[in-house]
């Protein structure tokens, strides 16, 4: 199950959101909030993990 670990204003910091967690080597997701078709630059979108990793997520998000 994925959750959602974090609401991004716009697909530019959704990417950058899901670039830092990836590199942590967890799998992530982007989807618009409310929707909308996939690459709109300025809908909100949701990132999502697996619900297994929110503690890794945790611990990124504390150390930044």
């Amino acid at each position: 199950m994925w959750i959602e670990i974090k609401k991004a204003p716009n697909l530019m910091v959704a990417e950058m959101w899901k670039e830092v967690f990836e590199g942590e080597g967890i799998p992530t997701r982007i989807l618009t909030a409310n929707g909308e078709p996939q690459g709109q630059e300025l809908a909100v979108y949701r990132v999502l993990v697996p619900q297994d990793k929110k503690h890794v997520i945790d611990e990124i998000l504390r150390k930044l």
